[in-house]
């Protein structure tokens, strides 16, 4: 994708873009599970600091990624 001053976004936003979507998809993976099978027995694994501290933390770092592809104006290669 060629640098098209018309064009909203640059290509190397764009690759900003997929990194921040897979960091966000990657913690909402980490958040994933934990789950019982059994209705009657309690499943302390829900609490554990994977799901509660690491995968928001992952998550709201995919945003921050996001917002930082979005915001910033990359520069082209000047010719």
């Amino acid at each position: 994708m060629e640098n098209n001053p018309k064009m909203a976004i640059t290509s190397k936003g764009l690759k900003y873009l997929l990194v921040g979507l897979i960091v966000m998809v990657s913690g909402y993976i980490l958040m994933s599970g934990g789950g019982s099978e059994d209705p009657e027995v309690f499943n302390y694994a829900m609490f554990d600091f994977r799901r509660m501290v690491a995968a928001p933390i992952v998550i709201i770092l995919g945003i921050v990624i996001e917002i930082v592809a979005i915001m910033k104006v990359f520069k082209g290669k000047e010719e």
